[in-house]
């Protein structure tokens, strides 16, 4: 899977979201998606690259020091999140 690219981050009201260029004012709410340090660092680690949820999850492991276990759910809700959004593409 992969993060589509015309997907960029933008600050809208204080917060980072992910917002389709051109869209930001029109969209509806599944086409903006804020984002928390976390996950902007998630978003900035595998934007332009293939990616499995096994790789997210490592990611997590090495980076916030959580178990595998939460590692593995935590990164299957953060792309649970982004698929019906469109933001991520198989």
């Amino acid at each position: 899977m992969k993060i589509r690219s015309e997907y960029r981050l933008r600050e809208m009201a204080g917060e980072q979201v992910a917002v389709a260029p051109g869209e930001a004012e029109t969209a509806a709410p599944t086409r903006i998606l804020a984002l928390n340090a976390p996950v902007r660092a998630l978003w900035n680690l595998f934007r332009g690259r293939e990616f499995s949820a096994q790789q997210v999850a490592e990611a997590l492991t090495e980076r916030y020091n959580v178990c595998p276990e939460r590692a593995r759910s935590d990164a299957r809700k953060w792309i649970g999140q982004l698929v019906p959004c469109g933001i991520i593409e198989s």
